[in-house]
């Protein structure tokens, strides 16, 4: 009775943002304790299938958490490991009092571990390698052990960046070979200065300054950029991740993110960041974005200060984190941010900027008109299920789907293709919506909730906006969401799924938790959101696609065929079930789908490109397997000349080519006359798909479908 009352209680707490409950501030002033408590509660009373707080769920933090932050074993000593196994079955009790010593013993000696660490690199690399020594490289680092003393752990960064130099050296080595051969078959007219040799002396320590600048860039922009609050998100997951894989704890910039991947649209500059060194670089300007319409603005450029419109001083920015530099040049519509940039030729310049909402147009669903044998197909990519959190109304994958049929449909289309390859999903609702532009009406989904009745999601628009044949793509990274609409279509018959032997397994959903919310009278700040599983879906037929997945009416080879990517493959997955199934009516039409299936699967069967495909997925997980690697620059040398002469087997894939030709719509084709970077984007959408074996047997099948209905309809008017 406690437990119902109090998931009823925080309910009404996701429902009205009015509500919340005064935590213990005053008994725990920390805000890393204050989330504790706050998190534990929530994933006792919320989560789909709430666990134990014992020793065993405390052994999986403490081993899990180590692996996370010490991946390589590259930092902890043996000694440390030992010294924090008295933790290993007290975590759970910790977690009961809001206790943090954990996370704060093992992240006081792993700064500490690493700044022993930064010189243990710098010493090692200001010496020569000796690459003429037999000896091997074990990359197989969960099979490793923690080194008992400092001079082992030195002996493991040695081998480490001896295996990282031995790389450089040899693309050295190669880049030198090449240009000194172009120079000798190449005439020229103008007498320039010879190129000197380098000698492999000179070569050895090229690479072994290039190993250093990697390292000291990733200690100056990741490592020595996170701070305690970073660190402690990460120790949160630790703890979400336990109860199943898509539980996680979101800090607030991580929220802000989660957010913008879910509408496509942010605030600001429309800029992608990144940081190099001490600097905030400009890496991708964002096609229609402030800066882009500026044109002031150019990629490799770097943000040294930043002003807001009203204030009187610049905040350099210089050896900033990038989420804080970020936090000052984004900002709300309308207003005004001027930067001091540093160009790429060096001179510097103030620009202003004004902010503006700005449509991450990759995010989007797009569409493009297949020519096959005098006949018009449609083809259209999703890259999620987005929506507008704020306002449903306003941009979501279902209206924006529907909008690209319409159009297409003016363009005389005969069949569509929805390709849902690697979409991880997005809104529940968006999916609903969209699988209605496809049948009459009928339930699309089943999700139930933990202790209460099973919900039936339905279409109840009768209006049908495409009911001509219909293909959707998949692959082993096609999940939730996408997983929803392929299964509902296979279950109506209405769709044939072509793709991977099954896709992704992601049964769950998910609700974000404003942990802001349940605090009354916090002075600790924004303390981020909890994004956990709430409920499992399934399909109409009563089968969930948890662990399972859906597996598709054609099976076709891809890169992804042996590799452990899907949600069975992941750590503490929820288990797969079934309920009863509800009623539906299977779509009535002329389309003659066991005929199709039939004939696209011998049509696999003799597919030399997707043969070659799976030959290529199998070679690349053996050599995926292997985790050792000799120190020996011939043996070495020797491997990469197989693994190179093994790969010219597979050069045809990339050199196929379709019958196939792509062309934008026309109202795409009006925009670019002014946004020539939608076009090139468009112009490499349309020569991957023109390459795509994928594309072109769903192209096939469109076709099959539409001459079985032609002949099916023809033989019943008859009759």
């Amino acid at each position: 009775m406690k437990r119902k009352y109090n998931i009823m209680l925080l309910v009404l707490l996701l429902a009205f943002g009015s509500c919340s409950f005064t935590a213990k501030v005053d008994d725990n002033p920390d805000k890393d304790k204050l989330l504790i408590q706050i998190i534990t509660l929530a994933l006792d009373q919320l989560h789909f299938e709430p666990k134990e707080l014992d020793d065993d769920f405390s052994a999986e933090i403490f081993s899990d958490y180590i692996e996370l932050v010490d991946p390589l074993k590259r930092y902890f000593l043996q000694s440390d490991i030992e010294e924090f196994k008295k933790y290993k079955n007290l975590i759970d009790d910790q977690l009961k009092t809001y206790d943090i010593t954990f996370f704060s013993v093992v992240h006081e000696r792993l700064i500490s571990r690493q700044k022993e660490a930064k010189t243990y690199y710098k010493s090692i690399l200001s010496k020569p390698f000796n690459f003429n020594l037999d000896e091997d490289y074990n990359a197989d680092y969960e099979a490793l052990e923690f080194v008992k003393t400092k001079k082992g752990l030195k002996e493991r960064w040695r081998q480490q960046l001896k295996f990282n130099t031995l790389s450089s050296y040899d693309l050295l080595i190669e880049g030198q070979n090449e240009e000194l051969n172009t120079d000798e078959d190449e005439e020229s007219v103008v007498e320039e200065t010879p190129k000197v040799k380098k000698s492999l002396t000179q070569l050895e320590a090229d690479a072994r300054a290039e190993t250093l600048k990697t390292l000291d860039n990733y200690f100056t922009d990741y490592v020595e950029d996170m701070d305690r609050e970073d660190w402690f998100s990460m120790y949160v997951n630790t703890i979400v991740e336990e109860f199943d894989p898509h539980t996680s704890y979101m800090a607030p910039t991580d929220k802000d993110r989660f957010d913008q991947q879910m509408s496509g649209k942010l605030e600001g500059i429309g800029a992608r960041l990144q940081k190099k060194m001490d600097y905030i670089k400009i890496v991708e300007l964002i096609s229609g974005g402030p800066a882009w319409r500026d044109g002031k603005i150019e990629v490799g450029d770097a943000i040294v200060k930043v002003r807001q419109e009203k204030e009187k001083e610049a905040i350099s920015v210089v050896g900033m984190r990038i989420d804080d530099a970020i936090k000052l040049i984004k900002g709300p519509k309308g207003t005004k941010v001027i930067l001091t940039m540093k160009k790429v030729d060096g001179t510097m310049e103030d620009i202003a900027i004004t902010r503006d909402i700005v449509e991450l147009e990759e995010t989007y669903a797009k569409s493009s008109i297949v020519k096959k044998d005098n006949r018009n197909y449609g083809v259209i990519n999703l890259p999620k299920f987005y929506i507008d959190f704020d306002d449903y109304k306003n941009r979501n994958a279902a209206t924006d789907i529907k909008q690209e049929i319409e159009r297409l449909k003016e363009e005389g289309v005969e069949g569509l293709v929805l390709d849902l390859r690697s979409n991880g999903g997005g809104s529940l609702r968006t999916v609903v919506d969209m699988a209605g532009l496809f049948i009459k009406d009928g339930p699309i989904v089943q999700v139930r909730s933990t202790d209460a009745l099973k919900e039936v999601l339905s279409d109840e628009d009768k209006s049908i906006v495409w009911d001509g044949p219909l293909v959707i793509m998949v692959n082993e990274l096609s999940a939730s969401a996408s997983e929803i609409l392929a299964a509902a279509m296979q279950d109506y018959k209405r769709a044939i799924i072509i793709g991977s032997k099954q896709t992704y397994g992601k049964g769950t959903v998910q609700n974000v938790l404003d942990l802001n919310r349940m605090v009354r009278n916090s002075s600790h700040g924004d303390l981020g959101a909890l994004k956990l599983t709430r409920q499992k879906f399934y399909r109409i037929n009563g089968g969930s696609t948890q662990l399972e997945g859906v597996k598709s009416d054609v099976v076709v080879p891809d890169r992804y065929s042996f590799i452990d990517i899907g949600e069975r493959d992941q750590e503490n997955p929820l288990a797969w079930d079934k309920i009863t199934p509800v009623d539906f009516e299977i779509w009535n039409s002329y389309f003659d789908y066991d005929a199709t299936i039939a004939k696209s699967k011998q049509r696999m069967e003799n597919n030399e490109q997707l043969r070659l495909i799976e030959n290529s997925a199998r070679w690349a997980k053996s050599k995926m397997d292997n985790n050792h690697y000799s120190l020996n620059y011939e043996k070495y040398k020797a491997e990469l000349e197989l693994n190179e002469k093994e790969s010219k087997q597979f050069d045809a894939i990339s050199d196929y080519k379709t019958n196939l030709t792509f062309e934008s719509l026309p109202y795409e084709q009006k925009l670019f006359e002014q946004d020539t970077i939608l076009r090139d984007k468009r112009n490499r959408w349309h020569e991957n798909l023109s390459k795509d074996v994928y594309v072109e047997e769903a192209i096939n099948v469109l076709n099959d479908l539409k001459m079985t209905y032609e002949i099916k309809k023809v033989a019943t008017i008859k009759n």
